[in-house]
């Protein structure tokens, strides 16, 4: 199976022996570790950085072929001739006819794998002995394949292994393995040796894990706190919070059922639950408190008259709460992914706390209550307090009650704030930055290195191993890893490419964020010449892209094959890029400007001279680029042996026309005499995006802007200053961001459509319905508002907050509607019923609001690992429930008044105002001895 195509762990193996060194590192590595990690269960790729495997390095001197008349060829054909594989069987072995006493195997040493049997390789030889062997024109040592990438780790060599995982395996559960292994390997390492990991992406998930596990917790305790407030004992309390770690642990079962595992996303469904699926129990509990008091009942007694009284709203909230979310668990792509973990979860918990509410409520109830109405309490300072709460809480309720016999007639009024929101929505979303899945301080930044075309290995190498040293005074930084050769956001190699991968310190020992620390480097960064130098996080969600920020493609759609004319597009673009205030850390590896020379062929001069161009050609391949046709075994594993010309003969360009190549009659012809150079200048590689020839640029939104401004930004620039035959497209994330388009609108509305329909099933109406739809503005508003305030954005976390809310504020509205209609069928007027529905409702209201907010506490101040997220979704859900509630209480009778006289002129069924089916599957009876209890 493949590997996910992001980092899971980056290992350095490192030594502080100063005789051990980056080639004997990397061997190491590649023989006693490497086969080692391939085998964990999980691991898709392992792979060391580069290529330093040994290889049999036979380095040519070319004046020395010249004056024994040996070529490149000659020295390729001896090695093969010498260094074979042989295979030549048994000897004795029966024919079915004499059989001999023994059979024996003969045995042949096969390739060399020795440095003196490479030298002395025979090249030629006569008949009096005399012998010219390969170490009279070469020197041979045992070195590396390739010399292409320095690997450092605070100023050690090291080798630099990374790791992938498979696709479907558990992030957790392979890097537990993995360090299980290293420890393991460790164990016999050499004297000096050591290993060090330097990203782990488990470091962020167990960080972001536990901070929500103690926000679960610290949600709890608050949730608590509100119950036993309005509830005013702790009898009471208890029966809603056993209803917490019930629904919970069936949402866990659900959980494995669906193949969903506890991370990020589905801890959040969880802390968000803990104050709704209180919300059922309260309800049950206030109604039985309320039923006690007002008949003097039993707790007995009181459960079962309150049981057929609230059944049905506690049905109708909890499929109105499941509703919201089944649409959402449809959608496909990395959206879908967040949504559907987060919806399965939240549903299965709000299911299970709706039947716990109907079923085990009202047994504890029943068990645990006493009817203390009418007996003094014990003057404990708690209980002072309880009683002031509630006198507070009675005043409270008359001036609310005043202001709906004010205004719960009026019209003009309801609808008036309905529209004052709808325009705050309007003006505020306008203005409210966007964004996909939010970056967060992950533990760890690369740094980009881009020295100019054409620098060495070397140079690339100094500037990567100077920032080391800037970076080490960096507050927050733990440790500094560099390769310089390779370049991580494409995994491309290249001699003017560097990384830096810098491990930031546990989030609990540094004060400073990532932005602080990315700003500091930034400073540092300054202070190198002849580089650029940029800062880019890992990637917001594993697997899209190799790092945060955006990924932008600028295709030439010309197809003229001029790179000259897409490098000076590309050069403008970037221009009018970074003239945006929006985005920042704006760069690209593409340039038609790297330094190089043309071979130029006279095939007259070369005929004249005998000369094959194509084994001119294959000459300078071996000499200059290095070939390989065979190889060797040591420590059980297969070596290339590489024939080059020696360092010293290939300095300059000049070189090449000292170079000599033996034409057909067997003289050797220096490649002066046909062959000349003249420099010039194009792309040192060439990428393709859909088959059009791409510049491949990277960025990053600047600090205090969103994905979605740097987006809309770059979009902008491209339409006003690409020319005709130029145009771009997205990659990683931002690619889904912006195929999303206005895709969370229509989530909202198929949102809304799923609950309409919940709800004309249950009122057999269709009007009554949109008393809670229309309820649901001032959420919205005061989410957005607090969004904003907060300088959040308007992504996925603050999306799915606004899906809960309309499950939240409904359910709301579906308590006063539902007791109002029940009011209404018992004879009371619409405006009468809105009104008393909307006060026997609005202590459950108020506390199950503001338990939910209570425990949307933690997540909104939180810090650390996964912080955005938490606050994003904790702001967005406390906004709208603050506001929802708030004005909701106001809103929704006006509205019923509104919608229910409408309804009771326009029957939908003959009996509806009767008969209504939520009063249960026996209505007369209900409807009977509601009226003889209510008399």
């Amino acid at each position: 199976s493949g590997s996910v195509p992001n980092m899971l762990m980056y290992v350095n193996l490192y030594s502080k022996d100063k005789g051990t060194d980056m080639k004997y590192l990397f061997n190491y590595a590649g023989v006693n570790m490497i086969p080692e990690i391939q085998r964990i269960n999980g691991i898709g790729r392992a792979t060391i950085l580069g290529s330093r495997q040994y290889a049999m390095r036979i380095w040519l001197k070319p004046d020395r072929m010249r004056a024994y008349n040996i070529s490149a060829d000659d020295v390729m054909k001896s090695l093969g001739d010498q260094s074979v594989i042989g295979s030549p069987g048994r000897i004795g072995r029966s024919d079915g006819g004499r059989a001999e006493a023994l059979e024996y195997v003969l045995t042949y040493q096969g390739r060399f794998n020795d440095v003196d049997q490479y030298k002395n390789v025979i090249l030629k030889a006569n008949a009096n002995g005399e012998m010219l062997r390969l170490k009279d024109v070469a020197d041979v040592s045992l070195g590396s394949e390739f010399y292409d990438i320095y690997s450092n780790l605070d100023g050690y060599p090291s080798a630099a292994i990374m790791l992938k995982q498979t696709y479907g395996s558990n992030a957790s559960d392979v890097i537990t393995s993995v360090k299980e292994k290293l420890a393991e390997l460790k164990k016999t390492m050499p004297p000096g040796m050591d290993y060090k990991i330097s990203y782990d992406v488990s470091n962020f998930l167990d960080a972001s894990t536990e901070n929500v596990i103690h926000t679960l917790r610290d949600a709890f305790i608050l949730v608590a706190i509100v119950v036993f407030l309005f509830l005013g004992d702790w009898r009471s309390t208890l029966i809603p919070i056993i209803a917490v770690p019930v629904s919970l642990i069936g949402a866990f079962t659900a959980m494995q059922a669906f193949g969903l595992t506890i991370n990020m996303i589905t801890l959040f469904a969880l802390v968000l639950a803990i104050g709704i699926v209180v919300d059922d129990a309260i309800v049950v509990v206030e109604a039985v408190h309320a039923k006690m008091e007002e008949k003097h009942l039993s707790p007995y007694g009181a459960v079962k008259e309150v049981i057929g009284e609230i059944s049905g709203a506690i049905i109708a909230i909890t499929i109105l709460m499941t509703a919201v979310f089944v649409p959402v668990a449809f959608m496909s792509g990395p959206v879908g992914i967040f949504y559907r973990q987060f919806s399965i979860t939240m549903a299965t918990a709000i299911v299970i706390s709706g039947v716990v509410a109907l079923t085990l409520t009202p047994v504890l109830c029943a068990m645990i209550l006493k009817n203390n109405h009418g007996h003094a309490r014990k003057k404990t300072p708690i209980n002072r307090f309880i009683d002031w709460f509630n006198r507070g809480f009675e005043r409270l309720t008359g001036r609310y009650t005043n202001i709906l016999e004010k205004v719960v007639d009026r019209r003009v009024f309801t609808f008036g704030i309905l529209i004052v929101f709808a325009l705050g929505i309007v003006g505020i979303s306008s203005k409210l930055p966007t964004g996909f899945i939010p970056a967060e301080d992950q533990g760890m930044l690369y740094a980009i290195i881009q020295t100019p075309p054409g620098s060495t290995l070397e140079r690339t190498n100094a500037i990567s191993q100077r920032l080391q040293q800037l970076a080490k005074d960096v507050p927050g930084i733990e440790s500094i890893s560099t390769l310089a050769g390779y370049e991580v956001l494409t995994e491309g190699r290249g001699s003017n490419a560097g990384t830096c991968l810098i491990s930031l310190k546990p989030w609990s020992e540094r004060k400073e964020s990532i932005h602080d620390i990315v700003e500091s480097l930034e400073k540092k960064a300054q202070e190198i010449p002849g580089a650029t130098i940029e800062f880019f996080e890992p990637p917001a969600v594993p697997g899209y892209g190799a790092a945060g920020g955006f990924q932008l493609q600028l295709l030439d759609k010309t197809n003229s094959g001029d790179y000259k004319a897409l490098e000076k597009v590309n050069e403008d673009f970037i221009a009018e890029l970074k003239k945006r205030k929006e985005l920042a850390g704006l760069f690209t590896f593409f340039s038609a400007n790297y330094p190089q020379y043309e071979l130029k062929i006279d095939n007259d001069l070369a005929m004249q001279k005998g000369v094959s161009i194509g084994n001119a050609m294959n000459t300078l391949s071996i000499m200059i680029g290095s070939t390989y046709e065979l190889g060797f075994i040591k420590y059980q594993r297969f070596f290339k042996v590489y024939v080059q010309a020696s360092p010293e003969y290939r300095r300059l360009p000049q070189d090449i026309l000292n170079m000599w190549v033996k034409n057909e009659k067997g003289e050797m012809v220096p490649f002066s005499a046909f062959m000349r150079i003249e420099k010039t200048q194009g792309a040192n590689e060439i990428n393709r995006y859909n088959m059009y020839t791409t510049a491949s640029i990277r960025g990053d939104a600047a600090q205090g802007y969103s994905s979605g401004e740097a987006i809309k930004a770059v979009q902008e620039v491209a339409a006003k200053t690409l020319p005709r035959g130029y145009d771009i497209d997205w990659g990683g994330l931002s690619k889904d961001e912006v195929g999303r388009g206005n895709e969370a609108i229509y989530i909202f509305l198929i949102v809304l459509a799923f609950v309409y329909m919940v709800l004309a099933a249950q009122y057999e109406s269709f009007l009554l319905p949109l008393a809670v739809i229309f309820s649901l503005p001032a959420g919205i508003f005061g989410a957005f508002l607090l969004i904003k305030l907060t300088g959040l954005a308007n992504n996925i976390y603050a999306q799915v907050g606004l899906v809960m809310l309309v499950g939240l504020l409904g359910k709301n509205a579906v308590l006063i509607v539902e007791f109002a209609v029940q009011e209404h069928e018992h004879g009371l007027s619409v405006r009468d019923a809105a009104i008393a529905g909307a006060k026997a409702r609005f202590r459950p209201i108020l506390m199950t609001s503001f338990a939910f907010i209570a425990g949307l506490i933690p997540l909104v101040i939180a810090t650390g690992a996964g912080a955005i997220g938490n606050r994003t979704i904790g702001t967005a859900a406390l906004g709208g429930m603050l506001f929802g509630t708030v004005f909701g209480v106001i809103i929704v009778p006006g509205l019923y008044f509104v919608f229910g006289t409408m309804a009771s002129n326009s029957k939908l069924i003959d009996d509806e105002n009767e008969y209504p089916i939520s009063e249960g599957v026996e209505p007369r009876v209900l409807v009977e001895e509601g009226v003889e209890s209510h008399a």
